[in-house]
Formats: structure tokens, C-alpha cells, sequence
């Protein structure tokens, strides 16, 4: 028998997504394998009802919006705020850039506490001082409660940029990834872009304080909600019985199998009960289900010393660094992060300006072409993402490899660096708002795709450490993100605003330009680095793996 790790046929990642009926037709008659195999314990959340489901996600998505929309509503308040307390556009821009900063250590620093003791806690706790930094907002005074409240609400939200990525692998199939990762993105666009409409509206009417006098009563509103609606996603499989179906550890060990499965049945309905018996959640009824109460406990502890949970802060760095696969999606996060962050600021800063001369709202209101791009890309991406998973699986015999998304991803990068480019020189060269709203939304068409399926990529090829991988993608997001927004004045000044996107561009191409090298030599890649990938599994609490 061949280690499943060694197996060039077989690296992390690769899985049997699918069970063909008919051997001698791969475009149809295929059942889909549940992939992580769920228990038959009804309390496992993978068995979960779909309301169930649909409740828990939702208050997830509520989180992150409300996160996005925390740290993204500042911007149509910079005006009245800077005049009413003297604020320089230098500390303004600073400030936000402290955010990006705090964003990037938030999530080694906190997402620790969400593996050992569960991420409803985690999602409570952090409610609450989302709400209490929320109203250190609205009474700011002075340019250190400025400062203030940017690094802090940064470091709490960094925590919504693995938290919902740890639920949707809880949660979900394989094969329901590409679309709930897609819209965890929209979401995420819209607590990004929809807040800062909103944002400029209520600096116009009612002052610049109460758009945190608002977030205040939408995060105790929120506290409210996971309090009693959120259930612990969290899972124990490692001590559960009747796990799904035995690893398969070879290629051939898995059409043989198949094979015997089929041979063991008797009838013309054979195959299709072998298929069956991996297609659908099986529940033992024996087991009891959780209480209201019981689901709604605060800590789901894991049993550990403290140095096991104190290394989930430093391992994300050694992953990204030995795994390519995180690695190169951290980069794809972080340079579309980077295009983010400076169009923003770009906007917040150059409109305020003449030609343009818009006022709070207005600027509130330019944020609804980046909304309406990335709405576009997700409705077409969301779909299209699982729906290519399945296809390419189903004409490679059933088997899924996390590379076959890629070829999504390369349609989308023109419109991300084309928009960039088009924005650019829209705004440098003072053309009519129009053409700056229009280059922007073409921006985020192609951003909010290639963002989700770089977070899928990571969910399936690397399922057992996926909280430490997706911190690696966090801190690496936000670094960038820093660098680029303090980099942007002295750039700007040095070489102008055109030249400063067009090197951004270069980069941004030359990054995600790799997803044609990770489409041919991607599986290379994860079987080169299985041992490490092994390694780092087994370090984690109890992981559930993809067989």
C-alpha cells in the first residue's frame, strides 16, 4: 500500500470527487462523493439541515460585512472630520494605513484563541469590543483616538478574514465551496463599497459621527444575533465513530474499490448503491442531537498544552514559506488587497480636489461602481467555479485537483489590471467621473473572482491546516497593503499618479500570472511538499481531511 502523502498520483488535495455509473462514459451518469466524509453523528456539522446551515452562514457573512464595512466607512468622513478636529491629509492617510498594518498581525494574534476554544467564542467576544471601539469612534477628539481606533478596529477585524473561510470549511463540501466562498467575497464587497455609500450619505445629514454611532448599534445588534443564533462549527472527528468511508491511499487502490463495491451488489441497481452509500449524508439516529442550549455552548475546548496553542501565531509564517501553493495565493490576496486600498485612497483623496470637488456623499456614491463590478463577477464566478470543478473531475474518471478552478481564474486577470490601468489615467488625467466610476467597476469584475478562487484553492488543497494557511494569506494581504498606501504619496509625488499604477500593474500581472504555472506543475507542487503538509497537519487541532 502506497502513503497517500508520497503518491505523485495522490498529494493533498487530490480526492475522488466523483463515482461514475457507467466506466465507459465520462460526461454523465456520476454521483457526487461528499467530500470531507462526514460522520453519521447528526450533531456533526457537515450533517447539518440546510436551514441550519443557511442560519450559521448568514450570521457569518453578517460578521464579515460588518467588519468590511467598519474599516472601509472612513473614508467619505475624512473631510468633515479633518476640519472639525484639524486633521492633516497626511494623518488621515496614516491612520488608514496603521489599519492595514494592525490588519495584518490581527490574525495570527487572535485566530489561535478560535482553535483552541472554538469560533463562536471568538465571534461573541469579538462582537462586543467591535461595538465598545465602534463608540471610541464617535467620540473621538484627538489624533491619538484616531490612531486608536484604527489599529484596534483592524486587529479585532482581522479575525473575519479566516473565521468565515474556517466555517465554510466546517460547513461544506468540495464541491459547495467555489459558490460559498464567492459569496463570503460579495459580502465582503459590500460591507466594503455599500458602507461607504451609506457612510456618505449619513456624514452629509447627520455629522461624521454617527456613521460609528451607527456601526455601534449594528454590532450590538449583531452581539445579539450570535449570542443565541450561532451555533459551534468546530468538530471533534477524531474521536468520532462511523466516519464515512475508508482513504483511499492510490489511484488504483481507488478504482479497485470502486470495482469490489460494484462486484458486491447484486441486481441492476448495483452501482448505483455504491455510489449512493458516498453521495448522501447518513445519519444514526441513536445519537442524540444537542439542546438549543447545548449548541449554544460559549467554549468548545480542545484538549492541549499551551505550547500546542501558541504555535498556530508563528506556524502561518512557516507555511507560507515552505508550501507553494499558500504562498502564491497569499500573493494573489495581497496585490488585489493593494489595488484596493490605493484606489480607495485615491478617491478619498484626488476627488475632493478639483475638477472634482465632490462632497462627502459623492464620494460615498463612487463606491457604488466597485460594488456593481464585483457584483457582476461574483453572480458569473460563484456558479461557474464549482460547476468547472465538477465537469473537469467528472472527464478525469472522478478525480478533483484543486488546480482545475485555475482555469477560471486566467479570463479575469485583464479585467482586473485593465481596470487598474483605465483608472489610473482617468484620474490623473482629470477626465469626467464617469470614466473613473467605469474603470473601477471593470477593476472589480475581475477582482472579486480571482479572490474567491484563490481562497477555494487553498480550502481544497490544503483542507487540514487551512486556519494556519489562511492567516498566512491575511498577513500577507495586509503587509502589502501597507506598504502600497504609505508608498503612495512619495510615489505619486515621485513619479505621478499614472506611473505609480502602471508599476502596481506590472506587479499585479507578473503575480497572478502564475496561475498558468500553478495549472501545469500544481499538483508537482503539492506532492514536492506533502511531508511538510503532513508535518504541519498533524500539528493542528483536529483537522479534518479530505480522503
Amino acid at each position: 500500500m502506497t502513503d497517500d502523502m508520497s503518491d505523485p498520483a495522490w498529494p493533498p488535495g487530490t480526492i475522488k470527487l466523483q463515482q461514475l455509473l457507467d466506466s465507459n462514459n465520462a460526461h454523465k451518469d456520476a454521483r457526487i462523493i461528499l467530500q470531507p466524509r462526514p460522520s453519521t453523528d447528526p450533531n456533526d456539522p457537515l450533517n447539518w439541515t440546510k436551514p441550519q446551515k443557511l442560519v450559521n452562514y448568514s450570521l457569518a457573512c453578517f460578521y464579515a460585512m460588518m467588519v468590511f464595512a467598519f474599516i472601509n466607512a472612513t473614508s467619505p468622513t475624512w473631510g468633515p472630520l479633518g476640519d472639525e478636529l484639524g486633521f492633516s491629509s497626511e494623518t488621515l492617510t496614516n491612520t488608514y494605513a496603521i489599519g492595514c498594518a494592525t490588519l495584518s498581525v490581527g490574525a495570527p494574534m487572535l485566530i489561535p484563541f478560535a482553535l483552541k476554544y472554538g469560533s463562536r467564542s471568538v465571534y461573541v467576544f469579538s462582537s462586543v469590543a467591535q461595538f465598545a471601539i465602534s463608540i471610541w469612534a464617535a467620540r473621538t477628539m484627538t489624533a491619538g483616538d484616531w490612531w486608536g481606533v484604527n489599529a484596534l478596529q483592524c486587529w479585532i477585524g482581522a479575525l473575519a478574514e479566516v473565521l468565515i473561510q474556517m466555517t465554510v470549511a466546517d460547513v461544506f463540501f468540495v464541491h459547495q465551496r467555489g459558490l460559498m466562498n464567492t459569496i463570503y467575497v460579495w459580502v465582503n464587497n459590500v460591507g466594503s463599497n455599500l458602507a461607504v455609500v451609506a457612510s456618505g450619505f449619513i456624514t452629509q445629514n447627520q455629522g461624521w459621527r454617527w456613521v460609528w454611532w451607527w456601526c455601534a448599534i449594528f454590532f450590538g445588534v449583531q452581539f445579539i444575533m450570535f449570542f443565541f443564533g450561532f451555533e459551534e462549527t468546530k468538530w471533534g472527528y477524531q474521536s468520532t465513530p462511523g466516519l464515512g468511508s475508508p482513504h483511499i491511499t492510490s489511484k488504483s487502490e481507488a478504482f479497485d474499490k470502486e470495482d469490489s463495491a460494484h462486484d458486491t451488489e447484486s441486481g441492476s441497481g448495483a452501482k448505483e448503491a455504491a455510489a449512493r452509500n458516498l453521495s448522501i449524508v447518513q445519519i444514526d439516529s441513536s445519537i442524540p442531537r444537542k439542546t438549543y442550549w447545548q449548541k449554544l455552548s460559549l467554549l468548545t475546548t480542545t484538549a492541549g498544552p499551551w505550547p500546542h496553542f501558541l504555535r498556530h501565531s508563528y506556524q502561518p509564517f512557516m507555511i507560507l514559506v515552505s508550501i507553494p501553493g499558500v504562498f502564491f495565493s497569499s500573493m494573489t490576496y495581497a496585490v488585489l488587497f493593494a489595488f484596493s486600498t490605493v484606489m480607495t485612497t485615491s478617491v478619498s483623496t484626488y476627488m475632493l480636489e478639483t475638477p472634482y470637488d465632490f462632497n462627502a456623499s459623492q464620494i460615498g456614491l463612487m463606491s457604488l461602481a466597485p460594488f456593481i463590478g464585483s457584483t457582476l463577477g461574483s453572480l458569473i464566478i460563484g456558479p461557474l467555479s464549482d460547476f468547472v470543478a465538477l465537469r473537469l473531475s467528472r472527464r478525469n474518471n472522478g478525480i478533483y485537483e484543486p488546480e482545475m478552478r485555475y482555469w477560471c481564474f486566467l479570463p479575469f486577470i485583464p479585467f482586473q489590471c485593465g481596470g487598474a490601468w483605465y483608472f489610473a489615467y482617468a484620474l490623473a488625467d482629470k477626465m469626467e467621473w464617469p470614466h473613473v466610476a467605469v474603470a473601477w467597476g471593470i477593476c472589480n469584475f475581475g477582482s472579486a473572482p480571482l479572490q474567491s478562487l484563490a481562497l477555494t484553492y487553498v480550502l481544497d488543497a490544503y483542507n487540514e491546516i487551512v486556519g494556519d494557511s489562511l492567516t498566512s494569506v491575511t498577513i500577507v494581504r495586509n503587509i502589502f497593503g501597507t506598504i502600497f498606501v504609505f508608498a503612495m504619496p512619495a510615489g505619486v509625488d515621485a513619479i505621478g499618479l499614472a506611473n505609480f499604477f502602471n508599476a502596481m500593474c506590472a506587479i499585479g500581472l507578473f503575480i497572478l500570472s502564475w496561475a498558468a504555472v500553478f495549472l501545469w506543475k500544481g499538483k508537482h507542487f503539492r506532492h514536492r511538499t506533502a511531508k511538510v503538509y503532513r508535518y504541519y497537519a498533524a500539528r493542528q487541532f483536529e483537522a479534518r481531511p479530505l480522503h
